[in-house]
């Protein structure tokens, strides 16, 4: 992917949005320039969630004052359909593979295939070759990222209202992987990683690079829903009493707090998070049984409602194993205009930004990319419009300078012509005069018309050498162009320490080319030199084929070609063409 100066890496989940812009050093890293947080409504109904989420990402954009037009989207895990399947052994035949993966896809997919964004990635298994000597292939495990393509779409167009270009569409569990392993977290173990965000909590498995994923729809709206039922209060007060006494009640012999309000919502917290425990419980199950994979030995906590007082603690107890706060920021260097006292306030929620900024200057374990076949042909089209508004200010100014040249010439003739109209007047008393005026005119007329008719066939050398230049490729040039008698005449040839030949001295005929070819003799041959930049072999015959295709030429010499030495990767080529219709010198 190319490189920016920097990048807004946006991770926008079920009701907020956490954006980062960075800037990527030319000595290497990531920097954080500016960084945002901004919620847009945690009780929207589905059909009002796309007007508050524009409408709260161009807010964001202009308080923030982003600069960066190149963004990074990831989505949250809720609004994807992620699958790990096995697949057989099948060698090395990667079209073979990518051909069951492609009808397995089609077979785990929950919607018309036409109607999504896919991207698949093989996560596991594989050839023997990749394992110890002796042993047998393993199954191959692909991973399945689904999006319905209205999500998508509506996502793009917030981006393309916004003026911005989307380079990258990921999902969250996918970018937060790709941080915990640049911090190199699960390296030689297994871990966990927790995200509890508002509407949905994702449960990452990280164990010896290997990667699974179980989102679970218990979360902090969860917690505000069941408070706004036990007190009947609205949803928005019972976020803002959340928010001021929640926390994990402890249970057991630990005393409860003096406020009724708080130990009644703190044991509302724990009841969930008792059930959000159980559903990692299965999960854990799940990933040893089915997936064969090693017992966690350490959980890390992210995402917005982590925060909450004691909650490191239950999952401990629960658990029975270490748990902390995840930090992505040991791979990124902070610019001095952060207020890193905001930034510690949400940086449990940065996980995924930051592992979309790493999408950006490297190969990360998993890169999976929903950015729909339109949009990438929209933004082709976008790059190429430049060169298409310079093509046509180019034939513009052609155009411009042949009116020009013309209208030069018409104004000439009529001043002549009025300077003769004025002289005749003047001397229609001097009869003797008269006619020898008119001897006179007879004659600049008859050098009138031949110095036209040398005037129109000037140009027919340069015609010919535009002809050949459309026809050579990008990576082929002209560097010599000579007319010649016939196809072993070598006298018109330009000599390279000539200093004092002119620019176009090709088209002057030498001296010795003089000799053999009279003024008004006929040229239809002529000698092309030029170079070739070798890419993927030599398109030496590509140009033949496309010069004697043009229709402009009647026969084509190859006279010499020099492959490139051993250390270049430039051709040397040499050849006699034929014109259909010759010119006069």
């Amino acid at each position: 992917m190319a490189k920016t100066e920097s990048v807004l890496a946006v991770d926008i989940g079920m009701d907020s949005l956490k954006m980062a812009e960075f800037s990527f050093p030319a000595g290497g890293g990531m920097a954080l320039e500016k960084f945002a947080f901004a919620e847009y409504g945690a009780d929207l109904k589905e059909e009002e969630r796309g007007d508050a989420l524009k409408e709260c990402f161009r807010k964001a954009i202009v308080d923030n004052k982003f600069k960066s037009r190149k963004i990074l989207v990831s989505i949250s895990g809720q609004q994807a359909f992620i699958r790990i399947v096995k697949l057989p052994p099948m060698g090395n035949k990667e079209g073979r593979i990518k051909q069951i993966v492609e009808f397995e896809a089609k077979q785990n997919v929950p919607f018309p295939i036409d109607e999504v964004v896919w991207d698949y990635q093989l996560i596991g298994g594989g050839p023997a070759a990749n394992q110890e000597p002796g042993a047998e292939e393993s199954e191959i495990e692909v991973m399945f990222v689904v999006v319905k393509d209205d999500i998508i779409k509506k996502l793009t167009d917030i981006v393309e209202e916004a003026h911005m270009e989307t380079l990258l569409i990921d999902v969250a569990p996918a970018a937060c992987y790709n941080a915990a392993r640049a911090n190199q977290v699960g390296a030689d173990e297994c871990v966990m990683i927790l995200n509890i965000g508002g509407r949905n909590s994702s449960l990452i498995f990280i164990d010896s690079g290997r990667f699974y994923v179980r989102n679970v729809p218990i979360a902090g709206y969860s917690i505000t829903q069941q408070i706004s039922r036990e007190f009947g209060i609205s949803f928005d007060e019972a976020e803002e009493m959340k928010r001021k006494h929640g926390f994990v009640a402890l249970g057991g012999a630990y005393e409860e707090p003096d406020s009724e309000v708080a130990a009644t919502v703190s044991k509302i917290v724990r009841n969930v998070m008792t059930r959000l425990h159980g559903e990692i419980n299965r999960a854990i199950n799940v990933y040893r049984s089915q997936q064969k994979g090693s017992k966690p030995s350490k959980l890390f906590l992210g995402g917005g409602s982590s925060v909450m007082a004691f909650t490191p603690r239950f999952f401990s107890e629960k658990l029975k194993i270490p748990v902390e706060y995840f930090n992505p920021f040991q791979v990124v260097s902070l610019s001095d205009s952060i207020d890193r006292e905001a930034l510690a306030e949400v940086a449990h929620m940065f996980s995924e930004v930051i592992g979309l900024g790493l999408r950006h200057i490297t190969t990360c374990p998993i890169e999976i990319s929903l950015i729909p076949d339109s949009l990438k042909k929209q933004q082709s089209i976008r790059h190429k419009t430049p060169y298409f508004y310079a093509t046509a200010a180019a034939v513009v100014l052609c155009l411009a300078v042949v009116y020009w040249g013309v209208f030069n010439q018409n104004s000439m003739a009529k001043r002549k012509l009025e300077l003769g109209e004025q002289q005749i007047s003047t001397t229609q008393s001097m009869l003797n005069k008269i006619k020898e005026a008119e001897k006179d005119l007879t004659r600049y007329k008859d050098d009138y018309a031949a110095a036209t008719n040398n005037l129109s066939n000037r140009d027919q050398w340069f015609n010919v050498l535009n002809v050949i230049q459309k026809q050579l490729p990008d990576n082929a040039w002209v560097t010599e162009f000579t007319p010649r008698g016939d196809p072993g005449d070598t006298s018109g040839a330009r000599r390279p320490n000539d200093e004092n030949m002119p620019v176009f001295g090709f088209l002057i005929p030498s001296a010795a080319a003089q000799k053999t070819t009279s003024s008004g003799e006929d040229v239809a041959w002529f000698k092309l030199k030029g170079h070739e930049l070798v890419e993927k072999g030599s398109m030496i015959e590509l140009i033949k084929k496309n010069i004697m295709g043009c229709g402009y030429f009647d026969d084509l010499r190859e006279i010499d070609f020099v492959p490139p030495p051993s250390d270049k990767n430039v051709t040397e080529f040499e050849l006699a063409i034929k014109l259909k219709k010759p010119i006069t010198k």
